[in-house]
This record gives C-alpha cells, structure tokens and sequence, in this order.
C-alpha cells in the first residue's frame, strides 16, 4: 500500500463483502488490528463500518460485535434487513447498503485526501471515478485469490492501487481461534452481485440468524 504520511484517509469497509472475502481466504479479521495498520502509514480521519441486522429476533447474534466496532474505532452504520417472499413462494433477506457507504464517500470527500474501499463490488466503480474527479485518491481493497475472484474487474482497473486482502493477512489476521465476541457474531454476509444480497432458501435464513 503506498500512503503518504500527512494524507488525511478514510476506511469504508462494506463488512459483508469483507467478510465473505476474508472467509473465502480461510481467515478472520482482528479489526484493532486493520485500524492500526492504516494509522501507521497515514493520518486516519475515520473508519466507518456498513452492515445490515436482522432485528426480528429476540436476540441479534451480531450486535456485540457491532457494539465492540463501535466502541474500539469504528463508526457504525446499520439498518435493519428486509425479509420478504417472492413470486416463486421463497423467502428472501435483503440488506444492502451500498447506498449508504457511496453516500458517506460523497459527503466525506471534501474532507479527505485518499479513501479506501474495502469491498470488491462493481457497483462501485462509479463512486470511484467520480471521487477521482475531485482529486482524490482511491485504493480497493479485496482479493483475486479466490475462484471466482471477489473483486470485480472494473473496480479494480478504475482504482488508484488494488490491495489483495491476502497479502494484508499476517497483519490483520486474527491469531489462533476466534474470540467469543467474534465467534458467533459476524456481520449478515451476503455477496455483492446484483442479487447476492438476497437469500432464497430456508436454510440460507437459518444460517443467516445462527451466525
């Protein structure tokens, strides 16, 4: 990653794209750890997080660790998932919040001098192009080592520079086992294709809320 050390930079992670990613690379993320590598390099403005949360239930597997984000660092941006039934009589979940993180990249541009996305969806790559215009720099994080690959190949090309999630692995990985907060509470992870962020099957719900 090249940083600048007075560049004044903000993190913008999709958590569930993330998340998928890191977990197709067999890894999790220590995000104490993900801060500190981009403080070390520059000055980090802020570190905002995107998920959705299934509230219909009396408990929110991942409401801990959205509690912790926000107390070590993050700032979390949440809404709660849409589950409905479609015309073939599945039950779907939907949940996405790419509106929300190219918002904040809006509003926040003027600020910055380098943002960093951490996700690998293509519906990006506008949002980039335009935060280029006004001058900004942009870096993609995400990987190419998975099959198919998590990153979209028009976001990539549109980056400044392209972070493979893998090669940031021995720094953000988290050692060992999963810490409780983190064992049973990761984000509600969908992919980011056009209908990645909906869930079709009864399983795919179950699996959603035992996470």
């Amino acid at each position: 990653m090249k940083f600048y050390p007075n560049e004044r930079v903000a993190l913008f992670v999709d958590g569930a794209n993330l998340y998928a990613a890191a977990k197709a690379l067999g890894f999790d993320i220590d995000y104490g750890n993900l801060l500190k590598v981009f403080r070390d390099q520059a000055h980090l403005v802020r570190a905002l997080y995107y998920t959705a949360i299934i509230e219909d239930q009396e408990y929110s597997s991942i409401r801990p660790l959205v509690d912790w984000l926000d107390y070590n660092g993050f700032t979390m941006i949440t809404k709660p998932t849409k589950e409905f039934v479609d015309a073939t009589g599945r039950r779907k979940i939907k949940g996405n919040m790419d509106i929300e993180l190219a918002v904040d990249v809006m509003h926040l541009a003027q600020h910055l001098d380098h943002i960093v996305i951490l996700s690998g969806d293509g519906d990006f790559r506008y949002l980039v192009q335009v935060v280029q215009s006004m001058g900004k720099r942009v870096t993609v994080v995400s990987t190419l080592k998975t099959k198919p690959p998590m990153i979209a190949d028009d976001l990539r090309r549109q980056a400044d520079t392209f972070v493979d999630l893998m090669d940031l692995r021995d720094k953000i990985g988290r050692a060992g086992q999963r810490p409780p907060q983190q064992q049973r509470n990761e984000p509600v992870e969908y992919g980011d294709d056009d209908d990645d962020d909906d869930y079709d099957d009864d399983e795919d719900i179950d699996q959603l809320r035992d996470i």
